[in-house]
C-alpha cells in the first residue's frame, strides 16, 4: 500500500511527503535547506539540542525545530521569517561566545557549517567584547581522530554514531552546562574501524583527522565522484585531489550501498594511487633489452603477438580492474583458448552495525563480482598452473609475488605486462604497456549485490599511460585507417554488450552517479560458486 501522503506549505513552496516525513525533510523536498548542526539523516532521532533549525509554524504557539517536528495535512511553514531568523541568529550568537577564531588554521574551513550559517544569516558583529574561553588545545582520541574542545559546538553526532550505528559507545559528554565536552571512556580509544566517519559528522572542525592535518585548504581540492576501491561492497566516495595527488578519500551519499560512512581501511587506501615508480611509456623487447617506443609500434607489436598465435593463453588480472578493461581485454583474445583469473586479496570483515548489509568486505577487490559475470574465475593457483602450457600470458595490473613471477617467467609463453609499475621478475616480458590507475580513469566497478556504478577521473594520467579497455579497444579494431576503437569508457562499455548480454543497453548516463542493479542471471561465477579465496 502506497505510503498516505501529507500535503504542506514551507516558505509558499506547496509539497507532498508520506505522512511521519519531519519538517527538516519536508523542506529539502521543496529545495529549500533548513540550517541545522546536531540533526544528520543517516543518525538516529536528532534531540533538537542545537536549536538551529528553529522555523515558524503558522497557529502554533512557539517556534518549533524542524528536525523533530513531523509535518501535517494543510501545515504551513516559515523558514526565512523574521522570527525564525531572529531565533537562528541568537543561536549562533551563542555558540559563537566561546568559539575561537581558529578559521586560519582550522583544517575545517572552507567546509564549515557554522562559517556556512554566520555568512548566511548571522550579526554582522559581536555583542561581547571578551575573548573567548579556551580548554585543552588538542587531545588524541585514537589513531586517526584528534578532538579540538574549545571549537566543539556540542551537537553530539559523534557520540550518537559511536552509540547508535557503530554500537561502541566510546564517546560521551561530560560535565553540564558551559562547562561540557565530549569525553573518552579512559580505559578505550576510538579505534573501531568506522569512527572516522566522526570526523565527517562534525560539522565544525573539532573532530580532525591526522590523516589530512594541515595538507590543504578546502578551496585548493578537487572533488571527485568515485567508487571505493577497497573491497567489493562498492561503496561511493569523493577522492580530493590537490596538484594531481590524491590527498583524501571521504564518504559519497549513497543510500543503497554506503548511506553516508566509509571505514576507515578504504579511507585510509589511498597512497597506491601516488606511486611515483610507474612505468609512463610503452616498452618493446628488442633483443636483451627494452626500449621506449611510441604507441602505434607497440600496439602494432600486440596487435601482431595477439593475431599470430594459436593454442592458449591467460589473464591475470586485477580486481582493482575496471569492468570495461577486463571486459576488453578479454575480447582482444577471442580466437584464443583463454584462461582468465582476478586476483582477490583477503582480509578481515568489518561491520558497521546499526546499518544493514555494510561492512569493510574479506575480498579485498572493488570488482570481484564484474570479473565474475565476465567470466574470470578465482582460483589463482589453477590460473598459474595454466602459464606452463599457454601461448600468452598477460598480466593486468596484477600484484604478483616473486613466486608467481618466477612461475611466469619460466613459462614457454609470450609474456604481456599492462601495468602501473614493472615487476623485477617479469623483465624478460615482450612488451610492457603502462596503464591508469582507477583514479586517472572513467570505469565502472559492479559491487557484491550486483550494482554496476561508475568512477570518474581524479587526476592526471602519468606520461603516455592509457586505460587498458583503450588498450584492447585498439587491438580489437585492428590496423588501418578505417578502424574504429573505442575512445571513451562509455563507448568501451557499450562494447560489453555484444558479448554479455547483461550490459546490452545500459549506459552511462542510466547509471547516474549512484549506480543501477543488474539484473538477476548473466554470464560468469556465481557466489555459490567461488573457491576459496584464501589461496593465492
Amino acid at each position: 500500500m502506497a505510503d498516505e501522503l501529507v500535503n504542506v506549505t514551507i516558505d509558499g513552496a506547496p509539497v507532498s511527503v508520506p505522512k511521519g516525513t519531519t519538517i527538516i525533510e519536508a523542506a529539502k523536498q521543496a529545495g529549500i535547506l533548513v540550517p541545522h548542526y546536531c540533526y544528520h539523516p543517516a543518525l538516529p532521532v536528532s534531540p533538537a539540542l542545537c536549536r538551529m533549525c528553529l522555523v515558524e509554524v503558522e497557529k502554533a504557539p512557539k517556534l518549533m525545530p524542524a528536525c523533530v517536528t513531523q509535518v501535517a495535512e494543510g501545515q504551513v511553514v516559515h523558514v526565512g521569517s523574521d522570527k525564525a531568523l531572529k531565533a537562528r541568529e541568537g543561536v549562533l550568537e551563542l555558540l559563537l561566545i566561546n568559539h575561537p577564531l581558529d578559521c586560519p588554521i582550522c583544517d575545517q574551513a572552507g567546509e564549515c557549517e557554522l562559517q556556512d550559517y554566520v555568512f548566511q544569516e548571522g550579526r554582522a558583529g559581536t555583542r561581547y567584547s571578551e575573548y573567548a574561553k579556551r580548554y585543552s588545545p588538542v587531545e588524541d582520541f585514537g589513531p586517526d581522530v584528534l578532538y579540538v574542545p574549545n571549537r566543539c559546538i556540542l551537537c553530539t553526532r559523534c557520540v550518537r554514531f559511536m552509540e547508535d550505528v557503530a554500537e561502541e559507545p566510546v564517546l560521551n559528554v561530560s560535565e553540564r552546562g558551559d562547562r561540557a565536552y565530549i569525553g573518552i571512556s579512559p580505559e578505550q580509544r576510538l579505534d573501531h574501524p568506522w569512527s572516522g566517519n566522526v570526523v565527517d559528522l562534525c560539522p565544525v572542525g573539532s573532530l580532525i583527522s591526522k590523516d589530512f592535518l594541515h595538507k590543504a585548504r578546502a578551496w585548493d581540492l578537487d572533488k571527485t565522484a568515485s567508487v571505493c576501491p577497497g573491497c567489493s561492497q562498492g561503496c561511493n566516495i569523493t577522492i580530493d585531489t590537490r596538484d594531481d595527488v590524491v590527498v583524501r578519500i571521504r564518504p559519497r551519499p549513497n543510500l543503497e550501498v554506503n548511506r553516508h560512512f566509509i571505514c576507515d581501511y578504504g579511507r585510509m587506501n589511498y597512497r597506491w594511487l601516488n606511486r611515483g615508480d610507474r612505468v609512463e611509456a610503452p616498452l618493446v623487447k628488442d633483443g636483451g633489452r627494452h626500449l621506449a617506443s611510441d604507441w602505434d609500434t607497440a600496439l602494432d607489436r600486440l596487435g601482431q603477438l595477439v593475431r599470430g598465435l594459436s593454442g592458449s593463453a591467460v589473464i591475470l588480472a586485477s580486481g582493482r580492474a575496471s569492468t570495461e578493461s577486463l571486459g576488453l581485454v578479454k575480447l582482444m583474445l577471442g580466437r584464443l583458448s583463454v584462461t582468465a583469473a582476478v586476483q582477490v586479496p583477503v582480509g578481515d570483515e568489518a561491520p558497521l552495525v546499526g546499518v544493514p548489509n555494510l561492512a569493510l568486505r574479506p575480498e579485498r577487490a572493488p570488482n570481484l563480482t564484474g570479473a565474475e559475470l565476465l567470466g574470470y574465475r578465482t582460483d589463482w593457483a589453477e590460473a598459474l598452473r595454466q602459464v606452463t602450457s599457454a601461448g600468452l600470458v598477460i598480466v593486468l595490473d596484477a600484484d604478483l609475488s616473486e613466486a608467481d613471477q618466477g612461475l611466469i617467467a619460466a613459462g614457454p609463453g609470450v609474456v604481456v605486462v599492462l601495468g602501473t609499475v614493472w615487476a623485477d621478475g617479469l623483465r624478460s616480458a615482450e612488451l610492457v604497456l603502462p596503464v591508469t590507475n582507477m583514479a586517472e580513469e572513467n570505469g565502472t566497478y559492479v559491487n557484491r549485490d550486483r550494482r554496476i556504478q561508475r568512477f570518474n577521473q581524479a587526476k592526471s594520467q602519468p606520461g603516455m599511460a592509457r586505460p587498458a579497455w583503450w588498450i584492447a579497444g585498439e587491438v580489437l579494431a585492428g590496423p588501418g585507417p578505417s578502424a574504429s576503437a573505442p575512445s571513451t569508457a562509455a563507448e568501451a562499455f557499450e562494447l560489453l554488450g555484444d558479448k554479455w548480454p547483461l550490459f546490452a543497453g545500459l549506459t552511462y548516463s542510466e547509471m547516474g552517479y549512484t549506480g543501477r542493479a543488474l539484473e538477476a542471471g548473466g554470464e560468469g561465477v556465481g557466489e555459490s560458486q567461488r573457491v576459496d579465496l584464501g589461496v593465492m
